[in-house]
């Protein structure tokens, strides 16, 4: 039978259920597009209150992770933390963990979503630094020494951790404790990093390693590709644009990329 040999209530009827199906799913994302807004923790929400530090222009997305500690953590300002991101200090609320802030994370950062920041002792983030979702930093972990004990039962050890000014850290990269990266440090996604790396090095692998470094005499060793597209002084003037600026570093990206038939040639 089609639609319009079946009886008028019919019609109706079918008519009205879709416009509620419709009217409910407005109703559910505007809602929840309200809730995500208003969950927000900023400068100026009562939220503020409970951090160490929290900046101008920061913003914690909603719905977070677990976040308890708040009197050992400082943000520094336009810090942008994503949704479901988990930033503590100790190992669980309420605990005094004495006078020093633990999980210090600088200016002008982006925490991807799903990230991980677990303090216990010091984490230190600098500046401008910016991590892809799923990524853990945590500055303490369990010892195995005891041969008659599980591991989760033996007592654990801590070791300061320094994330260096501008540094990338990929997707689902792992810093454990003691790590200490330098100035532009380019963690690649799924990394396990420990120890000390210098600065403007790329690093990645289980352990990670250095895969590229710079030096004044010899710049890039081994030696990029490509001249970068944009500089970082570009790049985070682009960032306070908003909407314009990445509009323009999607143009620019665009102009930069050759032609499939150029790059198919390349690759023959």
């Amino acid at each position: 039978m089609s639609p319009t040999s079946r009886p008028l209530g019919q019609q109706l009827t079918g008519l009205l259920k879709r416009r509620a199906r419709q009217g409910l799913h407005l109703a559910v994302h505007r809602g929840w597009e309200w809730i995500q807004r208003h969950g927000e923790i900023t400068p100026e929400t009562p939220g503020r209150r409970r951090f160490a530090h929290l900046g101008e222009g920061v913003c914690i997305g909603f719905p977070s992770g677990a976040i308890y500690g708040e009197p050992w953590i400082s943000i520094g300002s336009h810090t942008l933390v994503g949704t479901h991101v988990t930033i503590s200090a100790g190992f669980v609320p309420g605990l005094d963990l004495g006078p020093d802030v633990i999980v210090k994370i600088g200016r002008g950062c982006s925490l991807g979503r799903g990230t991980h920041i677990v303090g216990h002792q010091s984490i230190e983030i600098g500046d401008d630094v910016f991590t892809g979702p799923n990524v853990y930093i945590t500055d303490q972990n369990h010892t195995y020494a005891d041969l008659d004990m599980p591991v989760g039962r033996q007592w654990p050890e801590n070791n300061p951790v320094v994330i260096g000014t501008g540094c990338w850290i990929g997707t689902g990269a792992i810093i454990l404790p003691g790590t200490r990266l330098g100035r532009n440090v380019a963690v690649a996604g799924g990394a396990v990093v420990r120890g000390e790396f210098p600065d403007h090095s790329v690093i990645g692998g289980v352990p990670a390693k250095v895969l590229r470094s710079h030096t004044p005499e010899e710049g890039w060793q081994p030696p990029l590709r490509n001249q970068p597209l944009i500089s970082l002084d570009e790049l985070a003037a682009l960032s306070l644009d908003g909407m314009e600026g990445l509009q323009l570093l999607q143009d620019k990206l665009r102009q930069a990329t050759p032609p499939p038939t150029e790059l198919q040639e390349e690759a023959g």
